[in-house]
């Protein structure tokens, strides 16, 4: 089974940019759709973006669309959350989450796989 691997979060000002990865450990990627969740402080985990197996479909949350771009790189089996115009509300703990079937890319219950979190932290 695949495990994912965060990397790339940290402190930014707002207004500025930050690349997630998501690496896979232990099986290639490929056949796995990909989501990124985040969690704030005192708050429930929430969507923020999904990708298909092949990367040609997308999905974003109201709350990050037009500012954060999700992509994989299947040959280096690695996805990505590139975050743009940050915001003091982005702060959270980003998860990648992995799933070979997906009902609805939203939900938490969809994944199978997620990784132990990075934290981004924007400051005003």
């Amino acid at each position: 089974q695949v495990q994912p691997v965060e990397s790339g979060g940290g402190l930014v000002q707002a207004g500025g940019s930050l690349r997630l990865s998501c690496a896979g450990s232990g099986r290639t990627i490929s056949s796995y759709a990909m989501g990124w969740f985040r969690q704030a402080p005192g708050k429930e985990r929430e969507f923020v973006a999904g990708i298909s197996w092949s990367g040609s479909s997308t999905y974003y949350s109201e709350s990050v669309k037009g500012r954060f771009t999700i992509s994989r790189d299947n040959a280096k089996n690695t996805g990505y959350l590139q975050m743009n115009s940050l915001k003091p509300e982005d702060t959270a703990v980003y998860y990648c989450a992995m799933a070979r079937t997906i009902f609805d890319r939203r939900i938490e219950n969809s994944y199978d796989y997620w990784g132990q979190g990075t934290q981004v932290t924007v400051s005003s």
